[in-house]
């Protein structure tokens, strides 16, 4: 019994460490995709861009993406980045209203 125990002790050790790791590297990419966004190279603003549409929508990520479409000299881009910026205040506003209505 004391093996098993033991045995199901490390197991739960282990996990927890491998996700604060995986944690660790996800946040770290995260940050490293932010910071690409304003790349001289237009591939990994391009790479950036694709990221940061796959992320919920916030506060910080719409501000961030207006100043790059402020900052951004290629049309394609400015223009990739407008259309992440307009799904994400649209699913804001639907979170916003879902709030509202359940709060009446």
């Amino acid at each position: 019994m004391d093996k098993r125990i033991r045995a199901a002790g490390i197991t739960v050790l282990a996990a927890a460490a491998a996700g604060a790791v995986a944690a660790m590297i996800v946040r770290g990419q995260i940050s490293r995709h932010r910071r690409d966004l304003f790349s001289p190279q237009a591939f990994k603003r391009l790479a950036a861009l694709g990221h940061i549409s796959r992320e919920p929508a916030s506060v910080d990520l719409i501000r961030l993406l207006r100043d790059f479409i402020a900052w951004e000299p290629r049309k394609m881009l400015r223009e990739r980045a407008q259309t992440i910026v307009d799904r994400m205040l649209a699913d804001a506003e639907r979170l916003r209203l879902e709030a509202g209505a359940e709060s009446a």
